[in-house]
């Protein structure tokens, strides 16, 4: 036997990490090569929200309001997320399968937008011949759409199946285990591309982004095969009526409680993710940091947000309230967002890195407990909680997609005005703008923290069940 072997056979099953979360629908194998999709869709996530950002605004010289509405176009139709698992439930073909066909075109439509990105943010640019003034808009915001709707139908239809296949004791940690595996497709994608982007040229841009466009599809390939099991349907299981999702929808929003959680959701993602598309840029511009340094950021933010899930989890299973601990992920933004205000006048890369580590720490935080929160929500009429959790990642995809078109285009009017001597010598900086953003964001945190004081009192009742703290399942956790 191999030594290696030989001491991983000694170790307790408890030890090694996820070994419970297989069962006999889902053996680890075939549990490990599902997860691949988590990986393509983390490594899109990066480019999107990380890479390019930064290349458009400081390398390719786009208005960070240009930027802010091409990074938020993605994520704006993250709502949809709700109404395609819905659809994934109900799908009907010959052969029965409901979740692999939405697996599979949601990886074209990845692949689709990636592969044309590139050229588009060069037209964009600029760096075009022939064509209208309007073509690098359009071009980039449908590849950037394209890639949004490939992203969540892919994530979406993957979950649903991971959750269809895994039985009710191992469902929490399948998840689990899938989400892990978003967050390290981020972090090692992050690492990748940076170095490969550390000498930019628009040709290794066009190298880069395309390449991974490659990559998304075949580990998409092969996270799919074989996945769901053949079960022919006869034509009247195919043409009978299929539910209808308003009704279910009217149900959900007949209680009180969850209209006040999704509005706290909205308000704490909307304080989170104003940052998004100014957090590179800020590193960039105001200390200098390289194009790879720079991604290395969203490796960091990812790993903050894995410590984060991490200690919602231990402080959930210790049977603590899901809404306190979402408020101190608020509390650690607040110091999060501050850290990185003082990077720049101190010149602190350093103090820039810690900051944008505990805001990975305090997003995660609040995201699983408020998530927690969404799960423990009762089931009223046909609003079951499969469609409170969609409805959680619909507020919290819509506040992030308008966080970011906000936050690049408060940056720009605050750094016009700022930079013409408007407001005097001491705030003639082009950190000005993005000081105002982060502001604001602690601003929101705090309002957020009030509004939590209702809803803590006529929800506190279902945080808990009569066997205890609910159990922290990612089963729709959304990106």
């Amino acid at each position: 036997m191999i030594p290696g072997r030989a001491m991983l056979s000694k170790l307790p099953l408890g030890a090694l990490p996820f070994a419970d979360a297989a069962s006999e629908g889902l053996p680890m194998a075939q549990l490990l090569r599902l997860s691949l999709f988590q990986v393509s869709v983390g490594m899109a996530t990066v480019l999107l929200l990380g890479t390019l950002n930064r290349v458009m605004i400081v390398e390719l010289s786009v208005p960070a309001t240009v930027v802010a509405v091409m990074i938020a176009l993605p994520v704006l139709i993250a709502p949809m997320r709700a109404l395609l698992g819905f659809r994934s439930d109900t799908h009907r073909s010959a052969i029965g399968w409901k979740r692999i066909p939405y697996l599979w075109f949601g990886s074209l439509w990845q692949m689709g937008g990636l592969a044309v990105m590139p050229f588009a943010l060069l037209v964009l640019s600029g760096q075009q011949v022939v064509g209208p003034d309007w073509a690098g808009e359009v071009l980039a915001a449908l590849a950037f759409l394209m890639t949004g709707l490939g992203l969540h139908m892919t994530q979406t239809a993957g979950l649903a199946l991971a959750t269809d296949r895994a039985d009710e004791e191992t469902r929490p940690r399948v998840v689990a285990l899938l989400y892990v595996m978003f967050l390290l497709g981020m972090a090692v994608s992050a690492v990748i591309v940076g170095w490969l982007l550390s000498d930019f040229t628009p040709l290794a841009l066009i190298r880069v982004v395309q390449g991974a466009a490659v990559v998304g599809i075949a580990l998409n390939l092969v996270a799919l095969w074989k996945q769901e099991k053949v079960r022919p349907m006869s034509r009247a299981e195919r043409a009978a009526p299929r539910p209808r999702f308003r009704d279910a929808w009217a149900d959900l929003l007949a209680g009180g409680t969850a209209g006040r959680l999704l509005a706290v959701v909205f308000l704490g993602t909307m304080a989170f993710n104003m940052q998004d598309v100014l957090l590179e840029p800020y590193g960039g511009e105001i200390l200098g940091l390289s194009v790879s340094s720079t991604t290395l950021l969203t490796a960091v933010y990812a790993l903050g947000a894995l410590a984060g899930f991490v200690l919602a989890g231990r402080r959930l299973a210790r049977g603590r309230d899901p809404y306190r601990i979402a408020a101190s992920g608020l509390l650690t933004g607040i110091a999060a967002f501050s850290t990185v205000i003082f990077a720049a006048p101190m010149g602190s890369a350093a103090l820039f890195f810690a900051g944008a580590t505990l805001i990975g720490l305090g997003a995660g935080l609040f995201a699983v407990a408020t998530l927690t929160a969404a799960m423990t929500l009762p089931a009223t009429g046909r609003a079951g909680h499969g469609l409170a959790l969609g409805a959680w990642g619909a507020a919290q995809a819509t506040a992030a997609g308008l966080a970011v078109a906000f936050g690049g285009g408060i940056r720009d009017a605050v750094d016009a005005m700022a930079t013409s001597g408007a407001w005097g010598a001491a705030l003639d900086s082009h950190a000005t703008g993005y000081s105002v953003v982060y502001h604001i964001e602690i601003a929101l945190l705090f309002v957020t923290l009030a509004a939590f004081g209702s809803l803590m009192r006529r929800a506190r009742a279902a945080t808990r069940t009569k066997e205890g703290p609910a159990r922290l399942g990612l089963a729709e956790f959304p990106t």
